[in-house]
């Protein structure tokens, strides 16, 4: 198992190890001193989705087709709950991949300078279009004014809607001005009225407690100050936000208690909490619709789930897989990704744009749930040891999800599990 002091330490040896192989040299893009047919490009990620994967070994086939260097690019498809653990192993064995989705462990990498900066790479990329990105997506991977990953995918969390459910539990929404209140009462009718969840967040499961950001951001909550460096659950917004989850919990039913594994996708709950990329588990076994996240006492609000996509500084090609991150990246490509992953580039960030490629969401629900929230958006909670960070605020929060918890005394154990790490 990986301390972040061990992580660290592999992750910078790998990247020395990287740099002195490849020198890590500034040739203009597209260029390759490979002789042919002697590149292997492998990038790790976490989807199995197939579709998703055709199309990506698709783009790969085309980039490959007019480069003489590259023999083959494969994409290597890891367990998302084993990703980080796998993927830090692999870089600390000396079996470094070219490039790597990421998401958490972001900040890990670009601390441990283990990713290649990107932005005079990419500037110098002929109509790759840099200045098409939008700052407020790219934040997340960005230091010292330096791109480190391109944020492929932005997607923005959105309520989903059983229009179905509603319907037979005899509830009515208007979804202007919609509250978490008016969500939560709503949840409890249906509930009451069909045994069917009320309202769900996504893979929170009790466990990942990250994902309740979706929520307590209304209230104007956050799990730490703007630098990182202490903890602010026990403040007065994150305890009117846990209070009013708790009472849904163990008061008002309207979201499922702990241990209860309720999936909206099959019909089993009026709302969810979920990205909009989770469009694609919809069957149309039942009426819906998808919403911007309701308002809270702070008010309107928008959160974001992000993935980039970067270059080690440990790959034995780091020319060769730049390039091909430009390609992968470009406009061209970015519309293409676009299906699936809500892009980065302001050019592609309209409903009419997104919706040529969506199967599932129309150009005007596109364009309320992403195109409006992306602008001014957080991102779910991220921290440098992530795992660490993790497991020591679950082992704190599961003293809440019991029916006489005592809220604020909770809250504060958990600043004093985290303190110690964030501080560090």
């Amino acid at each position: 198992m990986f301390t972040r002091r061990k992580l660290l330490t592999a992750l910078t040896l790998a990247t020395a190890v990287g740099l002195a192989v490849s020198g890590c040299s500034a040739a203009s893009p597209q260029a390759s001193s490979a002789a042919p047919g002697s590149v292997d490009l492998r990038m790790t990620v976490w989807t199995s989705n197939k579709d998703q994967l055709a199309l990506l070994d698709s783009i790969a086939q085309s980039y490959k087709a007019s480069r003489p260097a590259i023999k083959s690019i494969t994409f290597d498809s890891l367990p998302f709950a084993d990703y980080n653990s796998t993927l830090t192993t692999q870089i600390a064995g000396g079996n470094s991949p070219d490039l790597v989705w990421m998401g958490d462990l972001s900040k890990d990498l670009i601390s441990a300078k283990a990713l290649v900066p990107l932005t005079d790479r990419l500037k110098a990329t002929p109509e790759w279009g840099y200045d098409d990105l939008l700052e407020s997506v790219t934040a997340e991977f960005s230091a010292d004014g330096q791109l480190f990953a391109y944020p492929f995918s932005n997607s923005p969390f959105a309520l989903y809607v059983n229009k179905d459910l509603l319907a037979r539990a005899g509830q009515k929404l208007d979804p202007a001005g919609l509250t978490w209140d008016r969500v939560s009462a709503t949840g409890a009718a249906v509930h009451s009225a069909t045994g069917k969840a009320g309202f769900v967040v996504r893979d929170f499961d009790y466990s990942s407690w990250n994902m309740l950001a979706t929520v307590w951001t209304g209230w104007g909550a956050s799990a730490w100050s703007a630098d990182g460096n202490s903890c602010t659950f026990n403040s007065p917004q994150m305890t009117d936000a846990m209070r009013f989850l708790h009472d849904a919990a163990f008061v008002d039913k309207s979201m499922p208690g702990p241990g209860t594994k309720v999936d909206f996708f099959a019909g089993d709950a009026a709302f969810t909490v979920a990205q909009v990329s989770r469009a694609s588990l919809l069957d149309g076994s039942f009426a819906f619709d998808v919403l911007p996240l309701p308002k809270g006492p702070a008010g309107a609000y928008s959160v974001i789930g992000q993935a980039g996509v970067g270059v080690l500084a440990s790959s034995r090609h780091v020319d060769e897989a730049t390039n091909f991150l430009a390609y992968l990246t470009n406009p061209e490509n970015a519309r293409l990704l676009a299906q699936y992953f809500p892009p980065p580039r302001a050019s592609l960030l309209t409903g009419d744009k997104l919706a040529e490629n969506n199967k599932k969401l129309s150009a005007a629900q596109l364009q309320s749930v992403v195109v409006d929230q992306l602008r001014g958006a957080v991102t779910l909670p991220n921290h440098t040891n992530p795992a660490e960070v993790a497991k020591r605020g679950k082992a704190a929060l599961d003293a809440l999800w019991t029916e006489n918890a005592d809220v604020p005394a909770v809250l504060g154990s958990v600043c004093s599990a985290l303190d110690p790490v964030l501080a560090k």
